[in-house]
């Protein structure tokens, strides 16, 4: 019998080493000294996150740090289900390309997939992993700039033929699952030849590189499904006007847009196109200040019919708005497309483009996003970053973690207070005088002058009300 258990324990012990080594095989462990598998290929098809389950909702007295305390995707919520409220997405730059590096400091993040290349093959790894990532974070949209996913190479010949390498594996991760792009995007500020701007570039060989750029861009959203499809013009503005010739720069964008929008018709791309407003940096000025810049360019030329904006707190707050205030701007134009839910610092003043985690700033934001009925086809992307400091692979959970939590406890909270209703009834009250025959004549544009100075003269002077602005904080906070 001894000798029995002898092999029994033997042969468990060996089954135990074989599992180790087989799951040693097809892990990348969280440390920098790992490596991922034997094979240094983009065809590895080991597990990037081993210590990491999938994330699950487990209530707000939960302490793990790997669940969900307010975001609980099946729920339902004002008639929707969170999941659908929200439709939140992975994005790739920040997530899988930010690398801790800034302006006075080197790289702090070296991820344990990472090779230190910039090759497709390392493109392809990297695709992988934030297919796992995505697969355990329980969320089903991405997005992403063509020159992030695949390399640039010496022509564009060769630079679409890497981008298809990859869209093709990534087309084929897709599949089975219900992951698909919020967004694609092109890469027109980046490489030297974009330093005057794309669109609005004082070259015409820029001018239609960048044609050529966005185009394949386009296809490739497309091909995977993408839903959107975004503008950010961090070059297409100036740095001083005594070198700029202005109306011709807007002229050109403009010419710009409307051939997208041609383009995006001709091979039937259905998914909405968006303008992604930001006052500056890394240019002094930046065309597409604000929302209502934006709007009132649209509107210009005859474009506002094609095109939605692309909200990012981060910028709201770089042109001296709040968040909110972009956001209802966008709105009650009609222009509400999508949210890069970010935000910043007030005491740094750059875009810093951390998560967001204010709860009193992300219930604003979801007064917003109710009162326009959702974002679909647009979503919540997650337009952020870790700090420079946060250099555990786990990081990159918790806060996408905390980001979507702060905007589910930020959707609860808008429940809260249109059940209450007493915000919506302060806000009646103070404009109830309009509701009347006269105000009816007003806001139906039919109130000239000579018959409200006739009123003026039979009612005499106007009472004017409280605003109860303090009594309307007082409710918001009360809802917190």
């Amino acid at each position: 019998m001894k000798e029995v258990h002898r092999f029994m324990l033997l042969l468990s012990l060996c089954l135990s080493l074989s599992a180790c080594i087989a799951l040693s095989a097809n892990t990348c462990p969280a440390d920098l000294e790992a490596k991922c598998g034997d094979d240094s290929s983009g065809d590895w098809k080991g597990e990037f996150f081993p210590g990491i389950p999938k994330i699950k909702y487990e209530g707000p007295s939960s302490k793990n740090p790997l669940s969900y305390k307010w975001y609980n995707a099946e729920e339902v919520v004002l008639g929707k289900k969170m999941k659908d409220w929200f439709r939140f997405s992975v994005a790739f730059w920040h997530t899988f390309r930010g690398t801790g590096a800034d302006p006075f400091g080197a790289p702090t993040k070296s991820w344990p997939w990472e090779d230190g290349t910039n090759s497709v093959d390392m493109a392809k790894r990297r695709m992988r992993a934030h297919f796992e990532f995505m697969d355990k974070l329980g969320v089903n949209r991405w997005c992403f700039h063509d020159r992030d996913i695949a390399p640039d190479a010496k022509t564009l010949s060769e630079t679409n033929a890497n981008l298809d390498e990859v869209v093709e594996l990534a087309k084929e991760l897709q599949k089975g699952t219900d992951i698909i792009p919020l967004w694609g995007t092109a890469q027109l500020f980046m490489h030297p030849r974009y330093m005057h701007g794309g669109a609005t570039s004082s070259e015409l060989g820029v001018y239609a590189y960048a044609a050529a750029q966005v185009k394949k861009a386009m296809e490739v959203t497309h091909y995977l499904g993408g839903e959107n499809y975004v503008f950010w013009g961090g070059r297409e503005g100036y740095q001083t006007l005594l070198n700029t010739d202005m109306k011709r720069e807007l002229d050109h964008l403009a010419a710009f847009l409307q051939a997208a929008v041609d383009y995006k018709k001709k091979i039937g791309f259905n998914g909405t196109l968006l303008i992604e407003p930001k006052p500056q940096e890394p240019t002094k000025h930046q065309y597409d200040w604000d929302a209502a810049t934006s709007f009132a360019f649209l509107q210009k030329y005859g474009l506002t019919e094609e095109f939605k904006l692309n909200i990012e707190c981060n910028h709201a707050t770089l042109s001296g708005h709040s968040c909110h205030h972009e956001l209802e701007t966008a709105r009650i134009n009609g222009l509400l497309g999508n949210i890069d839910a970010n935000t910043g610092d007030p005491q740094i003043g750059w875009d810093t483009d951390q998560f967001l985690t204010d709860i009193s700033e992300a219930t604003l934001v979801m007064l917003s996003v109710v009162r326009n009925g959702g974002l679909a086809p647009g979503g919540f992307n997650f337009d952020a970053k870790l700090r420079r400091e946060s250099t555990d692979v786990e990081d990159m959970f918790i806060a996408h973690i905390s980001g979507m939590d702060t905007l589910a406890r930020g959707l609860r909270n808008v429940a809260k207070l249109i059940e209450d209703g007493s915000l919506a009834e302060l806000v009646r009250k103070r404009y109830q005088s309009f509701d009347s025959e006269i105000g009816a004549l007003i806001e139906a544009g039919k109130g000239d002058f000579e018959t409200l100075e006739k009123k003026v003269m039979e009612w005499g002077e106007p009472t004017v009300s409280s605003a109860k602005q303090e009594l309307a904080e007082m409710i918001f906070q009360s809802a917190l």
